[in-house]
């Protein structure tokens, strides 16, 4: 199969709710359509993933921010305009458009990616839940050569490399307060 092929392929496995793996900016990443999955638990089942843990999303545009997070702050939006499309990822208040199985406990992590692949993917059928492509407990996968097999065989579409990632995970804040909390620093610094 041609590139263009392997995306279509993999368009159409999330289209039917499927894991797909795929490159972004930071890690090779693991991920179902939102809009097309009943929730997460694909991701959590390939990755032999504690379900309790959350499964940030990788969206195409700033002004996702308005449309998935309640009560956005402008400084947020500011830090988003500023970061995005990169590594950082900010954690909201859900809005009533983000689905209950996706963030049961009220809040998600958004984040836009600086990937044509992964940004094409969002454009193509919405907001990505994604986590790294490697089993829990393992390091997160920088190429496709790194890809747990184990994962690699039970999805059906796996876009190559479009370039090596940073392999550094994003810096993960929390904005649903009004100081915001660095939870995990990565390649953006703040």
């Amino acid at each position: 199969m041609n590139a263009e092929e392997v995306f279509d392929r993999a368009v159409e496995e999330l289209r039917a709710g499927r894991a797909v793996v795929f490159p972004t900016d930071t890690v090779y990443g693991l991920g179902v359509a939102v809009a097309h999955a009943s929730g997460p638990e694909a991701i959590y089942e390939l990755k032999r993933r504690d379900a309790g843990k959350p499964v940030a999303w990788l969206v195409g545009d700033v002004a996702d921010l308005e449309r998935y997070g309640r009560d956005v702050s402008p400084e947020v939006f500011e830090l988003a305009r500023r970061f995005w499309p990169g590594a950082l990822t900010i954690i909201v208040n859900a809005s009533a458009a983000v689905p209950r199985a996706f963030a049961p406990t009220g809040t998600i992590g958004l984040r836009m990616p600086a990937s044509e692949v992964a940004l094409a993917l969002a454009h193509s059928v919405g907001p990505l839940a994604t986590s790294s492509a490697n089993r829990a407990g393992q390091p997160a996968p920088q190429t496709l050569a790194q890809v747990d097999e184990r994962i690699l065989s039970a999805v059906r579409a796996v876009l190559p490399d479009e370039a090596p990632a940073s392999g550094i995970s994003s810096t993960v804040v929390d904005a649903t307060s009004p100081e915001l909390a660095i939870l995990r620093q990565g390649s953006v610094r703040l």
